[in-house]
């Protein structure tokens, strides 16, 4: 399995396919199929049968998982390599 560079909570562009431009937050990763899944971005509809939690089924939109080499990072939590953030003790002692 490869290192992923992306992870939950990410802000990310989304730079191939139908949705080429668009940026979103990522809400959840598949690590095992190297996919993730963008807020508002990739919605397709699927058709729900009716059922006890859903009475009235019918079309509903959601998120499909995007490739991951599809997606790059605009914004995350540390997107430094190797290094520190400017309040952490790694830095001060510099």
């Amino acid at each position: 399995m490869i290192k992923l560079k992306v992870k939950s909570g990410d802000t990310v562009k989304v730079i191939a396919g139908d949705h080429k431009g668009l940026t979103g937050k990522i809400t959840r990763v598949y690590r095992e199929k190297n996919k993730a899944i963008v807020e508002g971005i990739n919605m397709v509809s699927k058709h729900t049968k009716p059922s006890a939690k859903n009475p009235q089924g019918g079309i509903v939109k959601k998120e499909a998982p995007i490739h991951i080499s599809n997606l790059s990072l605009v914004s995350g939590a540390d997107t430094a390599k190797g290094g520190a953030k400017k309040d952490s003790k790694k830095a001060n002692k510099a």
